[in-house]
């Protein structure tokens, strides 16, 4: 139910709930939507039970799902994520980024899918 394309999920022990956050060229943009149905998702992908709190975080990337491209999701360390936010905010050009900043995105996941071991065809997460 998230609307947009690209957010990333935490457990965050100060608020005692899943977090989700949009990189965004403003930084870090907040859900306000509700998380009820994150254990669901938990119990479809049992992997997410092994994030440690507050460290590691569910990457979604669904750009381009539109395009047929397939999404693509990572359990990373939750510095990535916000590396993901500075490299947004540092390529950002007018209303929809510009192409600078979507070749960076992109070059950001190639760069985690082999550092994941992935190939093409497997999932991500």
């Amino acid at each position: 139910m998230i609307p947009i394309e690209m957010a990333f999920l935490f457990y965050s022990t100060p608020h005692g709930k899943v977090m989700a956050y949009y990189p965004s060229p403003a930084g870090p943009t907040e859900s306000l939507l509700s998380l009820d149905t994150w254990n669901d998702v938990v119990q479809e992908n049992v992997i997410l039970n092994e994030l440690r709190s507050d460290v590691e975080a569910l990457l979604v990337n669904r750009v381009g799902a539109v395009r047929a491209v397939k999404p693509e999701y990572y359990a990373v360390p939750i510095d990535e994520c916000y590396k993901l936010v500075g490299l947004i905010r540092m390529h950002w050009r007018g209303l929809s980024g510009g192409t600078e900043v979507w070749r960076e995105v992109a070059k950001f996941f190639a760069e985690l899918k082999v550092k994941s071991g992935a190939t093409v065809d497997e999932p991500h997460a």
